[in-house]
């Protein structure tokens, strides 16, 4: 009997154990990655190939058609452009692969953020001709910042002055990393046919076919042998001076097998090390396939990544031991952990809420109860949807590695972790922008008042970017963004999702911040105050100056508190009551109720009452002799600048330069890139707003901009 038991506790261990093994093999196979580019460089297009190739569409949607999947909302049909980040899934070559396309404008640079947080891998497209591109550069910084492994994907070699090793070089000077070139195009600009895999030595091309274009597989072109085998040799070189493996078997052999080769790149991929570069043209449907093999063989899986790393909330980690409140906690993308995931999207409509999550370890199973650790609340998950841009398939269950949207979720924001009760968990939220444009919204009759307050909590519930208040002394609704369009988009989302909502918009204005120019030295606050019972004292003495640096070099500016008092004068915990009241005080500047930034605090003396000394005496003084230093000081008023790159015809280069110093921009070069040049300028933001249709008119149509946040600068003696 007992040898009984013994075999069918073993028996259901082993399957246990299998089907375990199975999970994690299945998660091996799914690959989450994002597509990141600057504006019209052709990452919707590359999207929808995919998508096409792996039989999820059956027609190739173009963003000139509006018939794309992913620019599913009418206003980035109308429009041409991504902005808001949208998911999809498809199967290629054994593998999920869960794909983000993100928006390239500066102004959605938000959504872009919030994706990276959830991502293992990206996709980053360049263009051909014009090579590393403004917004291109900060979605890679962007990138950087999370540590996510990036591929690139030079698109559009059939253009005009369309140039790998120009696009390659680019890479290199302007994001720093090194870039391995994978493939030699086979022709050039329109004549561009295909490419030659460097890895297997064998010409990739693709003949026009009825209905999409065919791969043909094939030796190295004669004319290209030369260069091929050069090329290659160099990749090897380059790849054995960065991984040690590959170093052992290039002096043994003084060349890389096609496995060792493959496998440093997979390695150099996830370190960050090197980026693996390669080329084709999406809208031509050349050069999709090898993009697709690279995903599967360069990108990391979720078992490939870090483990995802939190602060525990009360009771438990992952094996259900107890764990100090605040205590760092891993979890690795095990199905059987307790269940973690991160919100990284909300879509509000009339029909119900799309809650979007990345599972990062357990399983998630419809009617499960789950923690919002970052507010205590318990949710249920009503149902679990595969994602597919607008469309959406049901599932009973989700696990760790996947990226799906929920209903049931009521309350639950952008940022907030959604884990087991039983192990409380809570990750970091994604990073918000602080916004820099606002604009007065209100509704056109005043019945329409509460829909317009209903309006813009919801817009604000689906973009953390987007910042509604009430403005104090005029009691207007104000609505804060990221740019122009930025403000554009949402206030026009509301007068599509709510019918008959009519609004008027205010002119747009700038976020100006307050600086110190001048600061001021031993600064006196004596705070009293006696009216029966405890009494509250505190004596400070502060310094006030000026952070090193430019004024306003950086967004934010900083500020830093410090402390020299000596003889314990003043208590360590009074200390940081001062601090803290200090910080209350930058919230309005002297000059217009501006936050102020970009100072130095030094706390140099004070005194202290035995009876009547309290945190919140000391906080009071700090603030209070802040506020009067503030006014003693000399301060300066800041306005966000932003870098534009403005790219005419050469004939148009002489008014956009004026046209720019007109506008109090400082230009920084022009590079000429054949019959067009780009300008680059920093501008303040307030001298943009309508600057699109001015260059237009300019430029009979032809010039372009793009802009990408600089910080802030001193603003003219007129706008103080």
């Amino acid at each position: 009997m007992r040898t009984d038991v013994r075999r069918t506790h073993n028996a259901v261990t082993t399957a246990s154990t299998a089907a375990a093994a199975a999970v994690l093999a299945g998660i091996s196979t799914v690959r989450n990655l994002g597509i990141l580019a600057h504006v019209d460089a052709g990452k919707t297009t590359v999207t929808e190939r995919i998508l096409f190739l792996a039989g999820e569409t059956h027609k190739r949607g173009e963003v000139h058609d509006g018939t794309t999947v992913t620019d599913c909302h009418p206003q980035e049909r109308e429009r041409g452009i991504t902005i808001f980040a949208a998911a999809v899934s498809c199967l290629w070559d054994g593998h999920r692969i869960n794909l983000i396309d993100t928006p390239g404008h500066v102004d959605f640079a938000d959504e872009v953020e919030r994706s990276l947080r959830v991502l293992d891998g990206a996709v980053a497209v360049f263009d051909a001709v014009a090579g590393v591109e403004p917004q291109s550069e900060s979605v890679w910084r962007q990138a950087d910042r999370h540590g996510v492994p990036r591929i690139a994907f030079v698109n559009k070699m059939d253009r005009a002055g369309a140039d790998l090793d120009a696009a390659v070089a680019s890479i290199r000077d302007r994001l720093h990393p090194v870039p391995l070139a994978v493939q030699l195009p086979v022709g050039r600009e329109g004549d561009f046919t295909g490419v030659v895999d460097l890895l297997t030595m064998r010409a990739l091309t693709w003949d026009d076919g009825p209905g999409r274009d065919v791969l043909r597989e094939g030796p190295v072109p004669e004319e290209l042998r030369a260069e091929a085998e050069q090329r290659r040799r160099r990749l090897d070189e380059a790849v054995a001076g960065l991984h040690p493996a590959a170093l052992e078997e290039y002096y043994e052999h003084a060349a890389l097998s096609t496995a060792t080769l493959a496998a440093a790149l997979r390695d150099l991929t996830h370190s960050g090390e090197a980026v693996v570069v390669l080329c084709g043209s999406a809208y031509r449907n050349r050069g999709v396939e090898p993009l697709l093999a690279a995903v599967t063989a360069y990108l990391p899986s979720p078992l490939d990544v870090p483990a995802v790393r939190g602060s525990a909330v009360g009771a438990a980690g992952s094996a259900g031991a107890a764990v100090a409140e605040g205590a760092e906690v891993e979890r690795a993308a095990d199905p059987a952990g307790p269940l973690t995931s991160l919100v990284f999207k909300v879509n509000v409509t009339a029909s119900g809420r799309l809650t979007y999550l990345r599972l990062y370890t357990g399983t998630l199973r419809k009617g499960d109860t789950v923690l919002d650790a970052t507010t205590g609340r318990t949710e249920r998950i009503a149902r679990i949807l595969r994602v597919q841009a607008d469309s959406h398939t049901e599932t009973d269950s989700a696990v760790a590695g996947d990226i799906v949207a929920v209903i049931g979720v009521k309350a639950a924001r952008t940022g907030a972790t959604l884990c087991a009760p039983g192990a409380p968990l809570v990750l970091e939220p994604p990073v918000t922008a602080e916004p820099v444009v606002t604009v007065a919204v209100e509704a056109r009759r005043s019945v329409d008042t509460d829909r317009l307050a209903v309006a813009l909590a919801r817009l604000a519930e689906e973009d953390p970017s987007l910042v509604v208040r009430t403005d104090p002394e005029t009691g207007q609704r104000v609505l804060s963004g990221l740019g122009e369009l930025h403000l554009e988009v949402a206030v026009e989302k509301i007068r599509r999702d709510h019918n008959g909502l009519e609004v008027t918009v205010g002119r747009p204005q700038v976020a100006h911040r307050e600086t110190v120019e001048r600061g001021v030295t031993g600064h006196v606050h004596r705070h009293v105050k006696q009216d029966g019972g405890a009494g509250q004292f505190a004596q400070v003495v502060i310094d006030v100056a000026p952070l090193d640096g430019p004024v306003g070099a950086q967004e934010g500016g900083g500020f830093v508190f410090a402390s020299t008092v000596t003889g314990g004068r003043v208590p360590k915990e009074y200390v940081q009551a001062v601090e803290a009241g200090c910080r209350d005080a930058l919230a309005e500047g002297p000059l217009g109720g501006h936050p102020v930034t970009g100072l130095r605090v030094t706390l140099t003396d004070g005194a202290t009452h035995t009876k009547d000394s309290s945190d919140l005496a000391f906080r009071t003084a700090g603030r209070t002799a802040l506020r009067d230093a503030l006014r003693a000081c000399r301060t300066v008023l800041l306005e966000p600048v932003v870098e534009v790159t403005v790219t005419v015809p050469q004939e148009a280069v002489g008014g956009v330069l004026g046209d720019l110093a007109a506008r109090r921009g400082r230009v920084q070069g022009s590079d000429p890139h054949g019959a067009t040049a780009a300008v680059t300028a920093v501008v303040p933001l307030a001298e943009l707003f309508g600057y699109a249709t001015a260059l237009r008119s300019r430029t009979q149509g032809r010039g372009t901009f793009t802009t990408r946040p600089a910080g802030y600068a001193p603003a003219p003696a007129a706008a103080r």
